[in-house]
């Protein structure tokens, strides 16, 4: 049997965020594959800890690994990850992660290139990542993040109303305190204007700047929150909304971005990281600066105001997400491992089948 061992963070049934490794390793598993996972564990070190006992106990119940690899310290414990399994003589593909890990690269260069040359071969999931640590490596290979499109219905936003949804961990990061600032800058024009959260809580201090901001400008009474939302009812969540806001700071290809394209949401977004990869400025989404109200909430007005414009943005960016389905992703990762395991019947398919997507 074909079998697999996926290293990364398995942890939705502990902290409700589920990772795109969870969904990878399900979908391996339906389409045949024997699939070996670490880990589960919550806390930092036992979560190392079963990496490296699993990956050394179970060596002989997979042919080859696949490891996620951050920046921070999860770029470290991805280090002791790969040590191990070559200490089991067991061939690896990394994919990186994560906005920031372009910064993380320049900090330890010597580190991030070492690790890199290691493996058999590095994935990207978007091309901000694949150009900016092409240095590192130069024959990284590009295959986005999955998503399956059918579980997010899509909704034509031919006259969206100002209702606005925000969906991300609430993490420094990520910037929710520049969502009810875009709100306070809106009200102004849109009395009625609203805006629902949704994510779970990763920082308690962000959370509570939010709610100190939305307090202080006297717009509390505008803003929902609705926590983490399961995997399940996030289409359902995105729908109750017209215009998606991502305030974030740093970013790689962002999923919740994905599944805002896939519903027919507007998406007004900071332009950080790989985002200018993922969407196009007045194609499929309106790009702003970080962490500016005022141009955020000009962008939310053109979208309510411009005719034409949200009917545009909407319709383009489903286009955009079908792309990004299981049924295109999927084959591309299972002819890699094939051709890396010796069962591929062309070793060169993996390659032809690569994804590119350009800013």
């Amino acid at each position: 049997m074909k079998s697999v061992l996926i290293v990364g963070n398995f942890l939705s049934s502990s902290i409700g965020t589920r990772s795109v490794c969870e969904d990878f390793a399900e979908r391996l598993k339906a389409s045949g594959w024997k699939v070996t996972t670490a880990s589960t564990k919550k806390g930092r070190v036992a979560r190392l800890t079963d990496m490296i006992s699993t990956i050394w106990a179970k060596r002989n119940e997979y042919e080859i690994a696949q490891v996620d690899v951050y920046s921070g310290n999860a770029f470290f414990w991805a280090e002791a990850a790969c040590w191990t399994l070559r200490r089991a003589k067991k061939p690896y593909v990394l994919t990186l992660h994560g906005g920031n890990l372009p910064a993380f690269s320049t900090k330890w260069p010597h580190r991030v290139r070492r690790l890199l040359n290691s493996a058999a071969v590095v994935t990207c999931p978007s091309p901000f990542l694949l150009e900016k640590l092409r240095n590192f490596r130069n024959d990284l290979v590009l295959i986005p993040n999955p998503l399956q499109v059918s579980s997010f219905p899509f909704v034509h936003r031919e006259k969206p109303k100002p209702n606005l949804i925000w969906l991300r961990a609430f993490h420094g990061i990520y910037n929710p305190e520049l969502a009810p600032k875009v709100i306070d800058s809106l009200r102004k024009i849109f009395p009625d204007v609203h805006l629902k959260m949704g994510g779970p809580v990763k920082e308690e201090s962000s959370i509570q700047k939010m709610k100190n901001v939305a307090k202080q400008l006297g717009v509390e009474d505008r803003i929902e929150i609705s926590g983490a939302i399961s995997r399940a009812n996030i289409g359902s969540f995105l729908n109750q909304g017209d215009i998606f806001l991502n305030t974030t700071y740093f970013d790689n290809t962002p999923v919740s971005l994905m599944e805002a394209m896939a519903c027919g949401l507007c998406i007004v977004s900071t332009d950080v990281g790989g985002i200018p990869y993922l969407l196009k400025d007045g194609h499929d989404a309106l790009l702003v600066r970080s962490n500016d109200a005022q141009a955020m909430s000009a962008a939310v007005t053109r979208l309510l105001q411009e005719p034409g414009l949200a009917s545009k943005i909407s319709k383009n960016a489903r286009t955009a997400a079908e792309k990004f389905d299981w049924s295109e992703i999927l084959p591309r990762w299972e002819s890699l491992f094939q051709t890396l395991t010796g069962h591929a019947h062309n070793e060169t398919e993996w390659k032809l089948s690569n994804v590119s997507f350009s800013k």
